[in-house]
């Protein structure tokens, strides 16, 4: 019997999401796909510039429909002092504010913590920003890849001696919206203890230092600048990309003493497999060279499936660089519910991201498609009270579309 609760554990949570692109709108992106009701304020005209990113079916980008699904849409000019009021009725009855845009914008449209809170003392914020709303970077723009590069993720990515490359994907904002998510979800258990509110400032530069795992340290106490080591991971061995008799890469990791015990073994190098001094990862460390090697050797000689089959069998962990289009075709994807299927309004099909993490009763869900510019624009306003005539009025004024 399926017990999943219809519209998932975040249901009646009420959203604001102004800013655009991507950082602030995955946070909001994020809670909608778990049942929050998130109005979604774009400017006028244009609206948020995602809708024309990338590849665009029928006037809108592909995937405007991941990073709005679920969300409705209000189209309101900020900069004029009668959209700054709706924006403070809206907050009225909010639980959660998210902005991201520069540091001092907010405070520019008399829409600052202070003024939101004290017309909603239980008012959550979250602004994410590239340096953070203190310190002496506060005022740059600062994208996810300034972000990214400053963190000292993009020193570490590529080969050594060239040109860092960055992460195919906006990494930095992506990390700087989960952070800001996880900031939300504390934030909501305070204030369900204690009835407060607060601010959650989220940097990009900090999101993605969060995860730099040991680098600081080491440089602390030994004064290591960690480099670039382009499909290895310094310090554990053997952990690389092989080549394979087919041109494609197999990815090996073999750095568990056992695993690794098992690797040799499968590979065929029983010498390697008993050698004392690789029982540990300290001395695998010290010969990875050979060790890559003979690994690289082996794989040289069998083709990707070949070889993933050969390691699924010794219990090595092992995997295949996938494209999209192995993604897309993939058994275990598509078990995972990971191959979201949805019907566009034009009455076409797309495929799209699945929803994570899975919670197993009240998972994630579509409930309804991105919005069209505006299109919940009157149904909102007359939920904070507006009339039809004030409507009109402020349509005539251009204030919403």
């Amino acid at each position: 019997m399926n017990t999943a609760v219809a519209h998932g554990p975040l249901q009646g949570l009420k959203v604001i999401e102004m800013g655009q692109l991507i950082a602030g709108p995955f946070a909001a992106k994020t809670l909608s796909d778990f049942g929050a009701e998130v109005v979604k304020i774009e400017p006028p005209g244009a609206g948020d510039p995602l809708r024309q990113w990338r590849l665009v079916k029928d006037g809108t980008s592909v995937w405007w429909q991941v990073q709005s699904r679920n969300k409705r849409s209000v189209a309101l000019d900020l900069r004029k002092p009668e959209g700054q009021d709706i924006v403070r009725r809206l907050v009225a009855e909010a639980d959660v504010l998210i902005e991201n845009f520069r540091p001092g914008a907010m405070e520019g449209w008399g829409l600052g913590p202070e003024v939101l809170q004290a017309l909603n003392p239980r008012l959550i914020m979250l602004r994410v920003s590239g340096y953070g709303q203190t310190g002496p970077y506060r005022d740059r723009p600062g994208f996810g890849v300034v972000g990214e590069a400053m963190s000292g993720l993009r020193h570490l990515t590529g080969e050594p001696g060239r040109v860092p490359v960055r992460v195919g994907v906006s990494i930095g904002d992506t990390l700087a919206a989960l952070h800001g998510v996880i900031g939300i979800l504390m934030a909501l258990h305070h204030r369900h203890r204690s009835g407060q509110g607060q601010v959650i400032d989220v940097a990009l530069y900090e999101a993605v230092f969060n995860c730099m795992e040991s680098l600081l340290p080491e440089y602390s106490a030994f004064g290591a600048v960690r480099g670039p080591a382009g499909s290895a991971l310094p310090g554990i061995a053997p952990t690389n990309a092989y080549v394979c008799q087919d041109g494609g890469y197999a990815l090996v990791a073999g750095n568990g003493d056992s695993i690794f015990k098992r690797l040799m073994q499968c590979i065929g190098r029983q010498d390697l497999a008993s050698d004392p001094e690789l029982a540990s990862n300290a001395g695998r460390v010290k010969r990875v060279q050979e060790l890559d090697a003979a690994i690289g050797a082996w794989t040289a000689e069998h083709t990707v499936d070949e070889v993933l089959a050969a390691l699924a069998s010794a219990e090595v962990p092992s995997g295949k660089i996938y494209t999209v289009a192995d993604i897309a075709a993939d058994a275990h994807y598509a078990a995972r519910g990971m191959l979201e299927q949805v019907t566009l309004d034009d009455g076409s099909a797309l495929t799209v991201p699945g929803f994570v993490p899975k919670l197993s009763l009240t998972p994630g869900g579509h409930h309804r498609n991105a919005p069209a510019l505006g299109q919940d624009t009157d149904a909102v306003l007359r939920e904070v009270g507006l009339s039809e005539v004030q409507i009109a009025e402020l349509r005539a004024r251009g204030v919403v579309a």
